[in-house]
């Protein structure tokens, strides 16, 4: 781990609008370092221009939100870094997907009946409602002590959505199952798109959960696994994965990089209707113990 290169550091900003039962209006401004731009100088490029990576899943943002404002602001790097599992999304997706669910409590609304009333993607909206039918959302609530967070972020094209549901015991909170829906249009290989997904939520939960670095005298603290937390085996929950392709948008993509934005909002809704608890950084071990 020493010698690799750490993600870029990223804050961001939310403020909306609620009223009549809906959510009216979202601005997000988000501040990160470009991990394009200290890859390409590593070369000794230049970033021709804005970089889109900074506020990805969030500007493209399939909702018709009355008001809706995103804006991104690339801060110079301290350091070097490069790109994690799906580049920017996985970071600016946690904030935007994080705050919507906020904006949407506030409002008193329902977390997946709301996202699919603002749905104004045919692609995204399915998604939302395969997701539905996966969960039985409709059915009876989850028992005291257990929560469902859901969360969607378009990334690469291809809309992904997760409903996680967690308990909430002594021993901390666990995940006890995932449902997955993306939509990358015909599904040529139906056992590696299944693995590529559920792979891709293991990643982004597992870094959610307690996986960070930190520094001492200017050294990396975690050189290999035995000084990294990451999820374990006994806490991997069952990720059940669908795919969804019955909209004339619907083109072929790939699968490798989209599970992993909507995993960390996903699991700190799920953890916020557990508890009330509402979690705004990575990990969200420094708030929160793993069962």
């Amino acid at each position: 781990f020493a010698h690799d290169f750490p993600r870029q550091i990223g804050m961001a900003r939310g403020r909306g609008a609620v009223g009549g039962g809906q959510v009216q209006a979202l601005a997000i401004d988000i501040a990160t370092v470009s991990c394009t731009e200290s890859q390409m100088g590593r070369m000794g490029l230049k970033v021709p221009g804005p970089d889109a990576q900074i506020a990805a899943g969030v500007w493209n943002m399939p909702y018709a939100l009355p008001a809706c404002r995103v804006r991104a602001y690339r801060v110079p790097a301290l350091a070097p870094t490069s790109s994690w599992r799906s580049v920017g999304a996985s970071s600016a997706g946690f904030f935007g997907e994080s705050f919507l669910d906020e904006l949407i409590h506030a409002a008193g609304a329902d977390p997946l009946h709301e996202r699919i009333r603002l749905a104004s993607d045919p692609q995204a909206r399915q998604v939302l409602e395969t997701l539905g039918r996966m969960s039985q959302w409709n059915g009876p609530r989850p028992a005291p002590g257990r929560g469902r967070g859901v969360a969607l972020v378009n990334s690469f094209g291809v809309p992904v959505g997760l409903v996680v549901e967690v308990s909430n015991s002594p021993a901390g909170i666990r995940i006890e199952q995932v449902w997955a829906a993306a939509d990358v249009g015909p599904v040529l290989d139906p056992v590696n798109f299944e693995n590529l997904v559920q792979g891709g939520v293991v990643w982004g939960l597992g870094h959610a959960m307690n996986c960070e670095i930190t520094y001492a005298g200017g050294q990396v603290q975690q050189s290999n696994f035995h000084q990294f937390t990451g999820m374990r085996l006994n806490q991997c929950p069952a990720i059940h994965v669908q795919a969804v392709s019955g909209t004339p948008a619907s083109r072929i993509h790939g699968i490798g990089e989209p599970p992993v934005p909507p995993a960390a909002p996903a699991l700190a809704n799920a953890i916020f209707a557990a508890t009330g608890q509402r979690i705004r950084e990575m990990p969200f071990a420094r708030h929160v113990g793993f069962a």
